[in-house]
């Protein structure tokens, strides 16, 4: 089955579902769809309690405010120093790929390939994650290989597909560029280039990239015009029917946890282990990191191989349940790696109106506007 063929049967997949034993239609005019989007015009603390499985650690849904701070933080001189480093191709092999080529801040800071493109023009493996909110997160990486955003740095600039840079010759190369020293100077207090000193200004920039609130959240924060009643209403489907809030919760709708939602293509030609490769326990075959949703309409393509760009053709993913290749009892013992998908997974049931009512609350998750303009980093 070829890229587009898999595209086309998950856009159409949610709809032959619909019509399975479909249950009653709500509409806008129906008493218990007015009575659903009353029950959350008031305090989160007294919203409908979303529908989450039994062991799951889930935090409620939280509002993010504006960053007041930011432009002062621009203006500290490790962040500085960070900003010239992430925008600067010199940190490259061939200097001519910087950090930004594949997180473009005029993008998402991703860069809309499905897959990154880097050094010689190689393509990588996985879709380029969004930098938005870097600062919350713990563990990085769509296979959760790095534990810092300093750690995260070394993979890319490293990387032979990617900027394919020598890091040990790093330092020696920025010496050559006399207007580095005096950043350095600002951000350390000497003239000192390390590459500890380069990956923590890299990390120290990325933490000041941050999500700016969207319609939900002035909603959440009582601004109950700020979303239409189809919002709403797919609002409380994601955090009930649509069993979402299973992984995609708190303020950044994410559970920074690994799950195999069934995409791992595996003994086929798109296979990819994902998270055994790290651990190599055979039970985080085709695990991925969850993403965050903010900002999804910036994002795309999403997944772990960046094959959808459609919110729709993801909902009907979920909606599908995503178990058809589970191994059997005797296929799991003659092969320990056959991939499982998570338990977390199941049909929903949705029909055609309630998934778009999802994906109009998803869309209504995207609020940063701002684009950064790049720096005009030292020539010699």
């Amino acid at each position: 089955m070829n890229r587009k063929l898999i595209i086309a049967f998950f856009l159409s997949i949610g709809g032959l579902l619909s019509f399975t034993n479909a249950p009653k239609i709500l509409n806008s005019s129906d008493p218990e769809y007015k009575a659903i989007i009353e029950s959350y015009k008031q305090s989160i603390a007294l919203w409908p309690k979303p529908t989450i499985d039994e062991g799951v650690d889930w935090k409620e849904f939280a509002s993010i405010q504006r960053d007041t701070a930011f432009f002062t933080t621009q203006d500290l001189p490790e962040v500085i120093l960070g900003k010239m480093l992430f925008f600067d191709p010199k940190l490259s092999k061939s200097s001519q790929i910087s950090c930004s080529t594949c997180h473009d801040p005029a993008m998402g800071w991703t860069d809309r390939r499905s897959v990154a493109l880097g050094h010689d023009h190689l393509e990588g493996m996985r879709n380029t994650p969004s930098l938005y909110n870097m600062a919350n997160r713990e563990i990085f990486f769509w296979d959760g290989r790095a534990m810092s955003l300093e750690e995260q740095a070394s993979g890319p600039l490293s990387a032979h597909n990617e900027m394919a840079m020598d890091v040990d010759l790093l330092p020696a190369k920025l010496k050559e560029v006399k207007g580095y020293k005096p950043l350095f100077k600002a951000a350390y207090g000497d003239e000192g280039i390390t590459y500890e000193r380069i990956v923590g200004a890299l990390a120290t920039f990325q933490r000041t990239i941050k999500s700016q609130p969207s319609r939900v959240d002035l909603f959440v924060d009582g601004k109950f015009d700020a979303m239409t009643d189809q919002e709403i209403y797919g609002m409380h489907l994601f955090r009930t029917k649509g069993r979402c809030m299973n992984c995609h919760h708190g303020p950044d709708l994410t559970d920074d946890q690994f799950h195999n939602i069934g995409l791992t293509y595996y003994k086929r030609k798109f296979q990819d282990l994902g998270r055994y490769n790290i651990t190599k326990d055979p039970n985080h075959v085709g695990q991925f990191k969850t993403p965050s949703l903010r900002d999804l309409l910036l994002t795309r393509p999403w997944m772990h191989n960046g094959f959808f760009d459609n919110l729709e053709g993801i909902v009907n993913i979920y909606n599908s349940g995503m178990h058809m290749i589970d191994p059997t009892p005797e296929q799991k013992i003659a092969d320990p790696l056959y991939p499982v998908t998570d338990s977390l997974m199941q049909p929903l049931k949705l029909n055609r109106e309630e998934v778009q009512a999802i994906v109009a609350f998803l869309e209504s998750l995207s609020g940063s506007r701002y684009k950064m303009r790049r720096p005009d980093f030292p020539r010699e």
